[in-house]
């Protein structure tokens, strides 16, 4: 019979993980926290009144897809279609989740468990080196649980943010090089575009990259940008309570903006992009690059950059360029989050005076 499992399971999931895995394990803590406070479904078979399997599906804050993280089937029940029978249920717990993608890693190694997952409708879509204790590298797979809202995606490649205030550089890297594939992402590149467009300061540490900052920076490299943000300069001073701090936020913001308007490759519109526009600017070729409230995306109430990579009737799909490991996160369910429209609407006012800010970056046209 496979159910939902409890606390009282937790030591034959322990005993379990003992027996099939000789590295990367979970523990009895983790299981623990799992079940109490995770965001996640843990489902076991537990016929014959024995543990014989588990799976586990965490799923992402506010978004429509999951990402199986753990899947165990006790070796001496191997073989029976276990595994086969844990997988469509756990599917059909992420579709009543609302989910429409579930991804997944396996070790490369492991052929059996790739063979298992590729009749089942998962396709390999990138590689991650030395992903396991061991080294070991592990296949990036992903099935679209209901494929009629599979995106219409440009091939928009990840960048991960290496510090918490970098995610305005990551996701202006993530587009230029959607645009312009031979550009070599690393983390000189992100500092540097960092060092261009930061606000000095955001709360009580680094700022962030301002949207007239990252338009600039965008210019300087050839190409062509279309904001749509306020001629504001107080836009990111609410959050920070030293006024010397905020002479100097104001000071480079009016700084960024004077720039701006000599730039004839930067077009400035002072008023919300709506989401059909932003659309129809992706299905253009431009790459949308959106700060949003982070607030219905984690639970922190910063303002954040992602960048989006499809559309389809019911969804937005963007990167996420801070990937949050603690939270037992890694970059495959950070790539193309599907969000509903009407929610992603939602996530692009942030602070108390409703800011927004969008920059569609595109080739410039040749003269």
């Amino acid at each position: 019979m496979i159910r939902e499992a409890t606390l009282g399971d937790i030591p034959a999931l322990v005993e379990l993980e003992n027996r099939c895995f000789e590295s990367d394990r979970l523990s009895e803590r983790s299981f623990r926290h799992l079940l109490k406070k995770g965001n996640a479904t843990l489902l076991v078979d537990d016929t014959h009144a024995r543990l014989r399997a588990y799976i586990l599906v965490l799923f992402h804050r506010n978004t429509s897809m999951a990402r199986m993280y753990s899947f165990a089937v006790d070796p001496e029940w191997r073989g029976l279609g276990l595994a086969k029978a844990l997988v469509r249920e756990a599917e059909k717990a992420a579709l009543a989740r609302g989910v429409v993608s579930m991804r997944l890693e396996v070790r490369a190694d492991n052929t059996a468990a790739q063979k298992l997952y590729a009749s089942m409708g998962y396709r390999e879509f990138a590689i991650a080196p030395d992903y396991y204790e061991d080294h070991m590298e592990a296949l990036r797979m992903e099935k679209a649980l209901a494929p009629h809202l599979a995106p219409h995606r440009t091939p928009v490649p990840f960048y991960a943010q290496t510090l918490e205030f970098t995610c305005g550089s990551a996701c202006l890297m993530m587009a230029m090089k959607a645009l312009e594939p031979a550009l070599k992402l690393d983390r000189m590149l992100e500092l540097r575009l960092w060092r261009e467009a930061t606000t000095i300061f955001m709360t009580s540490g680094h700022g962030g990259c301002g949207p007239f900052g990252l338009a600039l920076s965008a210019y300087h490299r050839g190409f062509a940008v279309e904001m749509y943000a306020r001629y504001d300069i107080d836009m990111f001073t609410d959050s920070v309570r030293n006024e010397e701090k905020r002479q100097v936020i104001r000071i480079v913001h009016e700084d960024f903006m004077h720039e701006v308007d000599a730039a004839p490759g930067i077009t400035v519109f002072e008023r919300p992009i709506t989401l059909d526009e932003t659309e129809q600017g992706f299905r253009r070729g431009a790459i949308p690059v959106v700060l949003i409230s982070s607030y219905r995306l984690t639970g922190d109430k910063s303002p954040h950059w992602v960048v989006i990579n499809g559309f389809d009737e019911r969804f937005v799909y963007f990167n996420e360029p801070y990937v949050d490991v603690e939270e037992g996160q890694s970059e495959t369910t950070c790539i193309g989050i599907p969000v509903p429209r009407a929610e992603f609407e939602r996530m692009t006012r942030y602070g108390k005076s409703r800011q927004y800010a969008t920059l569609l970056i595109s080739r410039r046209k040749k003269a």
